[in-house]
């Protein structure tokens, strides 16, 4: 399809900064198949579901992925900015580098230097770019490994924030916190899976409350998710592979809930794609461990979920192509132009949409 007919406009102001607070006040947007659009916050979230559905979270945990460093050549030195997202092995991560021009394979990138930790040689971190790609991505060998390196990421760190709020303010000790879900604890994202921003314990609670159940699944986004599509087709854009997992537990947990006539409910688009990958065409959610670089657009037929809650997405993103597969391109063009109209936030820190599909 063209890329271009996902294009729209968005106003500046709309971008959020920040988060709602509390999170659970964040405004949802009920789109159903048909019919009227619902304002709602998503505190209401039990009740648009129904007791027996299950609604099913990202559980991955963001690292400090943007790492700032020193490449010399000779005499020249050069400031290179490394952005990790998708680890390759004990001492290996792909990463997208800023600026990519100024790297040649082979070339060493310091990231301890001016560093307080750096009086201790010992913790000191380095990479070799053993590998030069396109669009800017470097695959880094770092001169630590495992837990070591694990630890002097989590040092020298910083909270990748997105592009278009990392180009407006700084990031901040608040967001540390800020950009974390509730359910956050599998080390590996670079990204946060936003939708999950919402959840309170008041909010899981509530939906405990009406019989609805939680379950949880992992996929570490990466920071290929903030990437345009370059390509004027969708046919020609490269997904990036991140890593899921979806246990045994959970996945006879989601099909006993669906036999029992209950809606499988995605907390975001990490999760959907995790679940999509990891189902059969017969609709069997099977246990899943690996890559997936899964890419929907309209004309894919879903076979794990039947509601999808999500933010809103940028225009011309593979993420708004996704809940354009899943609700019409058509539907969600009026649902984001009744969104803009209405003050709603977008992006990250912003508000929701519920989305209902063709099994709901």
């Amino acid at each position: 399809m063209r890329v271009d007919l996902f294009d729209f406009h968005l106003p500046e102001e709309r971008i959020a900064l920040r988060p709602a607070e509390p999170r659970d006040s964040a405004r949802l947007l009920a789109v159903p198949r048909a019919g009227d659009f619902g304002d709602r916050i998503v505190r209401d979230l039990a009740s648009l579901l129904r007791p027996g559905d299950v609604v099913v979270a990202n559980d991955t945990r963001v690292i400090p992925a943007r790492l700032s460093g020193i490449r010399r050549r000779g005499e020249a030195v050069a400031r290179i900015e490394v952005t990790l997202h998708k680890r390759e092995g004990d001492n290996q991560w792909r990463a997208f580098a800023r600026p990519f021009k100024r790297l040649a394979q082979g070339e060493r990138i310091d990231f301890s230097e001016g560093s307080e930790s750096a009086v201790c040689m010992i913790e000191a971190l380095s990479a070799d770019v053993v590998e030069r790609g396109i669009e800017g991505e470097v695959l880094l060998g770092f001169n630590l490994s495992g837990p070591a390196l694990d630890e002097a990421i989590m040092r020298l760190g910083h909270m990748p924030l997105p592009p278009y709020i990392a180009s407006k303010r700084g990031e901040d000790e608040k967001d540390s916190d800020d950009y974390q879900t509730l359910f956050a604890r599998e080390l590996g994202a670079v990204a946060a899976p936003t939708a999950g921003l919402h959840f309170t314990p008041e909010l899981v609670a509530s939906l405990e409350a009406h019989g609805i159940g939680l379950q949880r699944v992992t996929l570490h986004v990466g920071a290929g998710t903030f990437l345009p599509v370059k390509a004027d087709d969708t046919e020609n854009h490269r997904m990036h592979a991140e890593y899921g997992v979806v246990t045994p537990a959970v996945a006879d947990a989601l099909n006993e809930a669906r036999a029992r006539g209950g809606r499988i409910v995605s907390v975001g688009t990490t999760s959907l794609r995790i679940l999509e990958s990891a189902t059969g065409e017969d609709r069997v959610v099977r246990p899943f461990a690996g890559d997936t670089s899964i890419f929907i657009t309209p004309g894919y037929r879903f076979r794990a979920i039947d509601i999808l809650l999500t933010n809103f997405h940028l225009p011309r993103s593979t993420l708004f192509m996704l809940v354009s597969a899943f609700s019409g391109l058509e539907r969600m063009r009026a649902a984001y132009e009744h969104a803009i109209a209405g003050g709603y936030r977008f992006y990250s820190y912003g508000d929701a949409c519920l989305l209902f599909g063709e099994t709901a």
